[in-house]
Order: structure tokens, then C-alpha cells, then sequence
């Protein structure tokens, strides 16, 4: 079984009460029941977490490639275009992760279409509301190699 860590930053929950022309009605915990029930139907080990502050994100992050996750989900919210200590985080985390953004930064202001944390991410998805989150679990499943695959793939051929 693979095991995903999703990590959303700040303001994420405050889905459903902020900006709701942006990012909806949904809230977090919608969209938590939403990744649960997906990673049953995938038969992945989903760990969900949430912050408002960096330094927590940059410690989740550090304690998930520590436990050996097979990758990550990450909506960094407004420290995508802040955090350098973030983008590092991430890029010394040696799994794969997925940024994601449930509004499309690109049409919003312009400080928000650079993102310092997605050089260090195999892939961002921008714009698809929650299905952002649903196309990058699907697509970490898909492409990961679960443990005993690595194993298997690691042995000398005979």
C-alpha cells in the first residue's frame, strides 16, 4: 500500500468561509471525506494535515520522508510565492510531490502566477477546484512504485 501525505497551508481551512467566488462553498473537511474515499477505492495510506505556519509544513514535510512516504500532495497556499524555506523543504523531502491549487493562479494577480515552491515539484495542477487534488493522487499512485516494488526492481537478476 502506498502512503500519500496531503498537505495543505495556510487559509486552506478556511475553505468555505473565505473567498467563496474563488474557492467555493466546499470546506477541508469536504474535501479530506472526498481524498479519503478516493485513496480507499486506490488502496493508498493517505495522511491528511493542515497548518497556517511554515515552519510546521517544513517539520510534516522533514517527518514524511523520514517515515518513508512514497510522496506528497501539496497546497502550499500564499507561501507558493513566498517561501524559499518551503521550496527547499521539498526539494531536500527525496519524494515525489505534486503542488496543487484549487483556484487557477494564473488568472488571478500577477504576484500569484510565479510559485517558488513548484521547481522543487515533479508537477503542479492549477485551477480544477478540488479535482486538482484527485488528479494528483491518481497520478502518484500511478506512477510511484510502492516498496515492494522497489525492493523487487533493487534485486540482482539472475
Amino acid at each position: 500500500m502506498k502512503k500519500i501525505a496531503v498537505i495543505n497551508g495556510p487559509n486552506l481551512n478556511r475553505l468555505g468561509k473565505r473567498e467563496l467566488e474563488v474557492y467555493g462553498h466546499q470546506t477541508l473537511a469536504d474535501l479530506e471525506d472526498r481524498l479519503k474515499k478516493k485513496a480507499s477505492v486506490l488502496d493508498a495510506d493517505l495522511t491528511l494535515f493542515q497548518s497556517n505556519h511554515e515552519g510546521v509544513l517544513i517539520d510534516k514535510i522533514a517527518e514524511y520522508a523520514d517515515a518513508k512516504f512514497h510522496g506528497a500532495i501539496i497546497n502550499p497556499g500564499a507561501f507558493t510565492h513566498t517561501s524559499v524555506a518551503l521550496h527547499d523543504a521539498i526539494a531536500g523531502a527525496t519524494l515525489p510531490f505534486i503542488e496543487v491549487h484549487i483556484s487557477n493562479i494564473y488568472q488571478r494577480e500577477s504576484f500569484r502566477s510565479k510559485s517558488i515552491t513548484a521547481p522543487a515539484c515533479q508537477g503542479v495542477i492549477s485551477g480544477l477546484g478540488f479535482f486538482s487534488y484527485d488528479c494528483a493522487l491518481d497520478y502518484l499512485i500511478q506512477t510511484i512504485p510502492s516498496s515492494t516494488e522497489s525492493e523487487n526492481s533493487e534485486a540482482p537478476k539472475d
